[in-house]
């Protein structure tokens, strides 16, 4: 229960942090017509005023209670399942590899979990248009709804979808978040292992807010900067059924990219669209992730010192 509080307050205070920023990288990931990240700042704000940043942020910012309790939960007690089969006691000892397999392990769990809370979040973030202009060849539906976003919301969203295409159609893209979020997990949980043991003085055996706030950013940073490529194909693939369905899978979605984009050496930003934002972005929203969900953990435990996962 414990796990479960923290892991929603750090959860939900970064979904607050980042959710605007996160609007912004998808749409230039997966949406067509902006021509960098202030274009698509500009355009948001113009067409949609300061709610369109926070469009789709109602269901993660629900359900992130479970996925980041989950995520953390299933890194800190693999961690000791590891440790107490390669020591045949609990104790702190980390090696590498079991942070790498750790890390691996949180990753793929999360994909169960965060794959439809993903794709029903970016198809509201990318629902721009009235269904009327997006959907002109399709059947007839009462006239007072033609202007209307093809989403009402969340449950709309997800209903939607599985009238559509069934539960699996909650899992589209689930191929690249897996891509993404494996070796993605790996440069999450690692560098701030490391960053925390580094700048955390010989003397202390735990660490401090700020040792947790700053190895946090920048274990964000590097890990939502890294996963930019494959953020991308994950963000098409999820968005794609909003008005169109362009995209077979991953390695489709890939091919088409690279023919009508390009992949020249002055055009190479086809894979790496988002990347400043997803890497700017990482840095507070991890650092707050952290943060929060170590100093809940700590009051609710009624502890004076903050731990590592």
């Amino acid at each position: 229960m414990e796990d479960f509080v923290a892991g929603w307050i750090g959860g939900a205070t970064s979904v607050i942090v980042g959710h605007p920023m996160d609007t912004v990288k998808t749409r230039l990931q997966a949406g067509t017509g902006y021509q960098n990240t202030l274009n698509c700042i500009l355009t948001t704000y113009k067409k949609e005023s300061v709610a369109g940043f926070f469009k789709g942020m109602s269901f993660p910012l629900t359900s992130i209670a479970v996925y980041s309790s989950v995520v953390f939960g299933v890194f800190s007690n693999t961690q000791k399942f590891l440790a107490q089969y390669h020591y045949e006691e609990s104790n702190d000892s980390r090696s590498l590899s079991d942070l790498f397999l750790a890390s691996m392990v949180s990753g793929a769990v999360s994909v169960g979990l965060g794959g439809p809370m993903d794709l029903v979040k970016i198809r509201l973030q990318m629902q721009t248009e009235p269904f009327l202009k997006a959907n002109l060849h399709s059947k007839p539906r009462p006239k007072d709804l033609w202007n209307r976003p093809m989403y009402q919301g969340p449950i709309h969203c997800m209903t939607s979808v599985i009238q559509k295409e069934g539960l699996v159609g909650l899992y589209r893209g689930a191929n690249a978040m897996l891509l993404r979020d494996v070796p993605g997990y790996c440069l999450y949980f690692i560098p701030y292992e490391i960053i925390s043991e580094w700048i955390t003085p010989d003397s202390n055996t735990t660490s401090n807010p700020y040792t947790v706030w700053l190895a946090g950013g920048i274990a964000g940073a590097i890990s939502w900067g890294t996963a930019t490529p494959m953020d991308v194909i994950k963000s098409r693939l999820q968005a794609d059924g909003v008005y169109s369905n362009k995209y077979k899978g991953v390695m489709d979605c890939i091919s088409q990219s690279y023919r009508k984009e390009g992949l020249k050496v002055s055009n190479i930003e086809v894979f790496f669209k988002g990347f400043t934002v997803n890497t700017i972005r990482g840095f507070p929203v991890s650092a707050t992730m952290f943060l929060g969900y170590e100093l809940s953990l700590q009051i609710l435990r009624g502890n004076q010192t903050v731990t590592n996962p």
